[in-house]
């Protein structure tokens, strides 16, 4: 087992090389921008949203928790009335890029490290690259990628929307993998 420390290096090239994957895909390729629809009537939706105030999180459209509730000859015509949905909302205020970039580079050093730390307590002495890669980029993909299905099963995202991140999540976890199995210490 080689000592945690010495795997500062591959975690932050790892971050690093996502960080500009990631920056790629969504400034420069853009295969996601299809992914975003507009409301037929943004601005009406916007002035009713707004008139309610809420702040920022997570709604439910229409709102209801429980089962019982769920149906209830009110809220099943509701439901068949529409919408259904999830909206997130964000607080008021220009979007200003900085800090979502900061935290995406702390969330994929996060990532990374805790790829090094799995790694770190499952891999034999001197590991072949092979072995590396496969531990380090499954490790990578599953924290990448693999909540999207669950949000398009529970959330209704798109289905090609969740493809495409699984594609990203594939990509980053290349990156990752590649990393690891490059700068592994000892490594054969």
């Amino acid at each position: 087992m080689v000592p945690y420390s010495e795997l500062v290096l591959p975690i932050l090239l790892a971050a690093a090389l996502v960080f500009v994957a990631s920056s790629l895909i969504h400034t420069a390729i853009k295969w996601h921008n299809a992914d975003y629809k507009k409301l037929p009537d943004e601005e009406a939706v916007r002035a009713a949203i707004r008139k309610g105030s809420p702040g920022p999180g997570e709604y439910l459209v229409p709102h209801c928790l429980e089962g019982a509730e769920a149906r209830t000859p009110e809220m099943q015509k509701k439901f068949e009335e529409g919408p259904v949905g999830t909206i997130w909302l964000k607080a008021p205020g220009p979007i200003q890029l900085g800090p979502f970039l900061g935290k995406w580079f702390v969330y994929v050093l996060v990532v990374s490290a805790v790829v090094a730390y799995l790694a770190h307590a499952v891999m034999p002495a001197n590991p072949p690259y092979l072995f590396v890669f496969r531990v380090t980029g499954t490790t990578a993909w599953l924290a990448y990628s693999w909540q999207g299905p669950g949000d398009s099963i529970w959330k209704g995202r798109p289905w090609s929307a969740t493809l495409k991140y699984l594609l990203d999540g594939l990509i980053y976890a290349c990156l990752t993998a590649g990393s690891f199995a490059w700068l592994w210490p000892g490594r054969v």
